[in-house]
């Protein structure tokens, strides 16, 4: 009976007891340490395509490299660099027109209209010269996706969009107004990598494209990495070579008609390989070694298992690397010296990921007999200042008199190079 009734009491006292030595114990610990912060997010995958991707990680310098995006509006005319820029002893540079967003290709029309097109606002213009010699620039084409091409052939200009070619007839009758484009050739990729589009008309009448590879370097289907060939109506489509990473340029040979072109090579290599490449086709089919091997002398390290670069075309020149190869034109004007008749004008865009910039210049390149580079010598330089860009130079184009133009899509303007008496500058 006493057991009973003492049997609550004891429980509660080892009750008590125990949490007395609990409260005692957890007094006696140290606080209890904060929870761990989360984990950072993880960054949001680049897009297909980003220049970005292959970008080595943990890479300080390569960390701050990335495409240059040029001003938002274009300079005004007395902000140019035509002071800066530099042209060998005889020559003149000055502007030829401005206030031109994104100038990027250019080409002449019968009657002496200049059509640049653009590559990131989606306009094709007209710069005009009336009888007293004052320039006006005039939008005729707005709203498009990438209009970087233009060709002018027989009264009808030709656009090269990213993903379709048009053409606007009887084109320089007709500025004042909206152009009327109308479709020839759509079937081409939309990949926004590379698919900005240089085109020409060539000797044999047809009309020349490049699509690029979708990406930085990469294995691409049968539609890329290459240059195609249409009728002017835009039938016949053909691929005319293959293994083109991204051709901004290209041209033919005044006396053999061989093909020239230029040729950007993959970017995160490393900053000194590969080298931009001058190539040369001279007969369909060719393939000229992206993504497999790189410069004509480097087997890819991602890609090349295997390969031999011998299995493919070797380019004529190398032009530097990361330089941006861009715009080319043979030249076969009077006006220049001698030394220039047949010989390439070439213009370098100039690089982005590269801590050292190079490019960022105008080239004369001189062949030797057997349509090889002999030489490279500036013609015009001074668009780099201080490891950072003045101007950017993309498009060469000779003029009827012989002296040539050259686009700067950095500042959105265009200016003319002439050879003999001193000019002033026109800044109009």
């Amino acid at each position: 009976m006493k057991s009973d009734m003492f049997a609550p009491r004891s429980f509660v006292l080892a009750g008590a007891f125990f949490s007395a030595f609990t409260l005692t114990a957890a007094a006696q610990q140290p606080a209890a340490s904060p929870a761990p912060s989360p984990a950072p997010a993880a960054a949001a995958p680049l897009p297909p395509g980003s220049p970005l991707i292959g970008r080595p990680a943990d890479n300080e310098a390569a960390a701050k490299l990335a495409p240059i995006a040029p001003p938002p509006i274009p300079a005004a005319a007395d902000k140019l660099p035509t002071a800066k820029l530099k042209v060998p002893a005889g020559f003149n540079i000055e502007v030829y027109a401005s206030g031109i967003a994104n100038a990027r290709s250019l080409a002449e029309g019968d009657k002496g209209t200049i059509f640049v097109g653009s590559r990131l606002v989606g306009n094709v213009y007209a710069i005009t010269t009336d009888k007293d010699g004052k320039r006006t620039v005039k939008t005729i084409a707005s709203g498009l996706h990438r209009p970087n091409g233009v060709a002018f052939k027989n009264g009808t200009l030709y656009i090269a969009e990213l993903s379709k070619i048009s053409k606007v007839e009887k084109a320089e009758d007709n500025l004042d107004s909206p152009a009327k484009l109308t479709t020839i050739y759509d079937n081409l990729p939309k990949d926004e990598a590379h698919g900005w589009k240089f085109i020409a008309i060539g000797p044999d009448n047809k009309l020349y494209l490049e699509v690029g590879q979708p990406g930085n370097n990469l294995l691409h289907d049968e539609a890329h990495g290459q240059i195609r060939r249409i009728n002017l109506d835009g039938s016949g489509a053909e691929v005319f070579a293959r293994g083109v990473r991204h051709s901004v340029g290209f041209d033919w040979h005044p006396e053999t008609k061989q093909f020239y072109f230029s040729d950007n090579g993959r970017d995160w290599m490393s900053e000194d390989v590969p080298e931009a490449e001058l190539n040369r086709a001279t007969k369909v089919g060719e393939h000229f070694g992206a993504p497999y091997c790189l410069q004509g002398n480097i087997v890819d390290p991602e890609f090349g298992w295997g390969k031999s670069c011998s299995d493919y075309t070797p380019p004529v020149g190398l032009m530097g690397p990361h330089a941006g190869v861009l715009g080319l034109r043979f030249y076969t004007g009077k006006m220049f010296p001698a030394a220039y008749k047949n010989q390439i004008i070439l213009a370098r865009h100039g690089s982005w990921n590269r801590s050292k910039k190079v490019g960022g210049d105008v080239l004369l390149v001189t062949l030797n007999k057997d349509g090889t580079v002999k030489k490279t010598e500036p013609l015009i330089t001074g668009f780099i200042e201080d490891n950072k860009y003045v101007g950017r130079p993309v498009d060469v184009m000779q003029m009827k008199d012989g002296s040539l133009l050259v686009s700067d899509d950095y500042n959105g303007a265009v200016y003319r190079v002439s050879y003999g008496k001193q000019k002033v500058a026109d800044k109009k």
